[in-house]
């Protein structure tokens, strides 16, 4: 029979692997979340794709986990899994055990997930950070019974091996978590291009928030150009909330036409803490109330 465990996150190798060890079943319950895992679980299509298949046929490729203390194990490969079992009411699921090291355990976590079809920028990011400080990590120790990938490659070569990646953009993906948490939302949204946000990545942090701001309220995207423009006002220390403003608000070509407020004319009136939406909805609600006094006034 065909595979079709949608939630399969093993290349073919790493499933033929799986298939020569020992598979137990153990309690939902008694498996935790590996720490800091940097990849949404999410209640999606694809979720409930999954819960089909495995209320089809079952989890057919078993779950990753290592032992913990007090007769817990923490999950490696199979948090998807994990999540469509429990909102199955499932309780019980297939697992290999591997005996592994925490370094060694966030390796193959990370490379299990980068196998999936969708992945956003945030994800692939942390992802790509965790791997890098597990790999380096794992080349200062002497006690791994594996042989250090990190002793053979470049650790940034290494890091991306399993996706393709090239060490230079592994080294840009691992600059995106360098990003306030807005600004990397809005890579993941799609409103910022990956190589402007990795630019943006090496401004202040209150040069990002004036950043995030000044898009919210303009809705400006920054080009490669404007994004590295400002990179280099910043590392000058000349980078401020006008000239960042200035720069967003140039028009680029086949832009579609808007009515656009400059923000220095909105400061005044609201705080820094107002949000986009807040704003418009003050401004449409006094805007109605002009509108319905000047009709008043035609009336009378």
């Amino acid at each position: 029979m065909e595979n079709k465990d949608v939630g399969l996150t093993c290349s073919n190798t790493d499933l033929e692997v799986v298939k020569k060890e020992k598979v137990r079943v153990i309690p939902l319950h008694v498996i935790d979340d590996a720490p800091e895992h940097p990849f949404c679980v999410r209640d999606d299509p694809e979720m409930e794709a999954l819960m089909e298949s495995i209320s089809l046929y079952g989890v057919i490729t078993p779950c990753i986990v290592r032992k913990k203390t007090d007769e817990r194990y923490e999950m490696i490969s199979g948090h998807r899994r994990k999540r469509a079992c429990a909102r199955l009411g499932i309780d019980r699921i297939p697992v290999v055990l591997r005996n592994l090291s925490k370094e060694e355990a966030v390796v193959l976590m990370v490379d299990a997930n980068l196998q999936r079809e969708r992945i956003l920028p945030s994800e692939k990011a942390f992802a790509y950070k965790m791997k890098l400080e597990a790999l380096k990590r794992q080349g200062r120790r002497t006690d791994l019974t594996s042989t250090p990938v990190v002793s053979k490659l470049r650790t940034n070569e290494a890091v991306g091996l399993k996706s393709k990646d090239s060490r230079e953009q592994v080294r840009r993906y691992i600059r995106l978590t360098n990003l306030i948490p807005e600004l990397l939302e809005d890579v993941d949204l799609g409103k910022i291009a990956f190589r402007p946000a990795v630019e943006l990545s090496y401004l202040t942090v209150d040069e990002q928030k004036d950043v995030s701001y000044t898009i919210d309220m303009g809705e400006a995207t920054p080009s490669l150009a404007q994004a590295i423009q400002m990179r280099r006002l910043s590392e000058d220390h000349r980078l401020d909330f006008d000239t960042i403003t200035k720069i967003l608000t140039v028009p680029k070509p086949n832009q579609i036409e808007k009515i656009k407020i400059p923000v220095q004319k909105l400061k005044k009136y609201f705080g820094r803490d107002t949000t986009p939406k807040e704003i418009e909805e003050i401004i449409l609600a006094a805007l109605e109330a002009y509108y319905r006094k000047q009709r008043k006034q035609q009336n009378t």
